[in-house]
């Protein structure tokens, strides 16, 4: 799913216009798109009434049309207009003739008009207002959307929500919300995601979000000039590895891992775990001798390579032990590991950073780097090129910070821009966690997470998080498409661990962990 901003997805639509595609073409795709899903749910659970709510501008123009087509369809349909008159308008006319009902909005006799309406309907669609919204709203989309509030707060059974494009009272570019904001159970957005609908607080109004197709001609270069998109399922799927039944283990690659001390033994089991939960046909773990005996039993699929200590953290006389190893045979230039992850648990000691400054410039594989790694990378002059391109890179905002430069707040501030900037500078790949993670390439592709949950904000979950991305770059996936696939994976995994569990306040990142099989199944 592209993601645009206003802005852009006007030009969008003024070249398509150009090129042979009416705005009234748009609309009228944009309308029967939105209808014919409104009519598959109907399908599902029985539904058969609903009421719009119209307002002037193109989000109303699309609610008529699916108001109409599902009035043709067997519907019963009323329409709510706000400041749209009724008088020459062809979509009111064609919609009335399809046997639909209308009623203004102006006066507030028409409440309890709208009560009985929301009653007895199965959905709502939200088209009062759209993606050109200035706030404060006005006083009557303020009044009714705090009307039609109240009547759902009080109904035994509301009606589903269905924003048109956006919720009303939203702006699609800064996600800021009007107080009057209606919750959509589903935003159903036209072409291509608006970037407001993925930042707070717009996204707690948002619901589910699906796109429409709208019938855009395939040779738009305003269309094409958009390296920005949201990761969605069908998008992941696609990216997964086949699993076929002639697959053994050397199919799927393997992972070596380095890490895990003796204040983060966790870390290096949770990395390892998911590497092997993703798929990954083998995993190598590396990590301070004195681990081995707390983690074999509980990873016993994994082989070993035990690592020099200085109380419990990676020695730098571990290099040669790492580069020697017979599961990456760099002596014997025979690679059996497919990917390299370094990082979790390694914590800050003096000695585990000339390790990781001896081992980087020698690791010619697929690398990930994360947590500890990360901070350690910070202190080796031009980190950058001398490891292995491209590398994925996944910082939290306060890793970000040690390596850039910049404050958090800056980051998180401008979360896809500074992912962009120092993808591009550093020639890696970087995953910035956090709410709605950003993935973004050296090339200048960037993918959100349409994500924002509690559920992951727990020690641990970046552990899994980087097992799971070095896990499908065992596995053969470009170093885009495994961090892209690892981290929609990480966020569905979170989310379905909150509803296993009936909280996110109790998630813990193995919880997560235990989530990844279910998401996996959801994407075969």
């Amino acid at each position: 799913m592209k993601l645009v901003t206003t802005a852009q997805m006007r030009a969008i639509e003024k070249e398509a216009d150009a090129s042979g595609l009416s705005y009234a073409q748009m609309m009228e795709n944009a309308g029967r798109g939105l209808a014919e899903l409104i009519h598959a749910l109907g399908g599902e659970y029985g539904w058969h009434e609903v009421t719009g709510l119209v307002g002037s501008g193109n989000n109303g123009g699309d609610t008529l049309v699916a108001l109409a087509w599902l009035a043709n369809a067997g519907w019963r349909t009323h329409a709510c207009l706000v400041n749209r008159k009724s008088q020459h308008d062809e979509l009111i006319t064609r919609y009335l003739s399809a046997g639909g009902g209308i009623s203004e909005s102006a006066h507030e006799k028409n409440d309890e008009t709208l009560t009985a309406f929301l009653d007895q309907s199965d959905v709502l669609l939200d088209g009062l207002l759209g993606t050109g919204l200035q706030l404060p709203l006005k006083k009557e989309a303020a009044r009714l959307l705090q009307t039609c509030s109240l009547i759902l707060s009080e109904l035994h059974s509301p009606p589903l929500v269905i924003a048109v494009d956006c919720p009303s009272g939203v702006d699609c570019d800064t996600g800021t919300a009007a107080p009057e904001t209606i919750p959509a159970d589903i935003t159903v957005t036209m072409a291509a995601v608006k970037q407001g609908l993925l930042i707070l607080p717009a996204f707690e109004f948002v619901g589910g979000l699906q796109v429409v197709d709208i019938g855009l001609p395939e040779n738009l270069d305003s269309w094409h000039a958009i390296k920005s998109e949201v990761a969605d399922w069908d998008m992941v799927s696609a990216l997964l590895p086949e699993r076929t039944p002639a697959s053994h283990k050397g199919t799927f690659g393997t992972a070596f891992v380095v890490a895990g001390s003796t204040s983060y033994t966790g870390a290096a089991l949770l990395a390892g775990r998911a590497a092997y939960r993703i798929g990954t046909g083998l995993v190598a773990m590396a990590v301070p001798e004195p681990l081995h005996a707390a983690l074999a039993g509980h990873l016993p699929e994994a082989i070993w390579v035990l690592l020099p200590h200085e109380n419990g953290f990676i020695s730098d006389k571990a290099s040669d032990d790492v580069l020697q190893s017979p599961v990456l045979s760099l002596v014997e230039g025979l690679q059996r590991a497919t990917a390299f992850l370094v990082g979790p648990g390694l914590g800050d000691k003096p000695s585990t950073r000339t390790f990781i400054e001896k081992i980087i410039p020698s690791i010619r594989l697929p690398m990930v780097v994360d947590a500890d790694g990360l901070r350690h990378l910070s202190h080796i002059r031009d980190w950058h090129k001398k490891l292995f391109a491209p590398a994925i890179l996944t910082p939290h905002p306060g890793e970000m910070s040690v390596l850039t430069g910049l404050s958090k707040e800056e980051i998180q501030n401008h979360r896809a821009e500074v992912a962009g900037r120092y993808a591009k500078e550093w020639g890696h790949v970087v995953v910035l966690k956090g709410a709605f993670t950003v993935i973004a390439s050296p090339d200048g592709h960037i993918t959100l997470i349409p994500v924002a949950t509690p559920a992951l904000a727990s020690a641990g979950t970046g552990d899994v998080l980087a097992g799971l991305i070095v896990g499908l770059r065992a596995q053969g996936l470009a170093a885009y498409a495994a961090a892209v696939a690892g981290a929609f994976i990480h966020a569905q995994a979170g989310l379905r661990a909150a509803e296993i569990l009936g909280t996110t306040a109790s998630v813990l990142a193995s919880d997560v962990l235990d989530a990844v099989p279910d998401v996996l199944a959801e994407l075969e």
